[in-house]
């Protein structure tokens, strides 16, 4: 690495939708982005650059939350929203 080239950092969070249970969420959020990672890992230069964290249902996005006696009248397509893995830049 040259002086001038600057390595940035990313951090790969993977979320869910709400429509199982809270800790089956937890664990499947932390899997694909451990998989999401290690798909990446093997591309890149540095992987260890990224950081990676599973965070569920927490941060939905949009209102379908659904538990319990609630019960969501989202679309698949909109809960399919919620199921996705984030890429912040967290160091540049």
């Amino acid at each position: 690495m040259s002086k001038t080239e600057t390595l940035i950092a990313i951090e790969l969070t993977s979320l869910t939708d709400s429509r199982v249970s809270m800790g089956y969420n937890d664990r499947l959020s932390n899997n694909r982005a451990l998989a999401t990672a290690k798909y990446i890992c093997k591309r890149v230069t540095h992987p260890e650059r990224l950081t990676v964290k599973g965070a569920g249902e927490k941060k939905l996005f949009n209102d379908c939350a659904c538990k319990g006696e609630v019960k969501s009248d989202c679309s698949e397509e909109e809960h399919q929203l919620n199921r996705r893995t984030e890429f912040t830049i967290v160091k540049m």
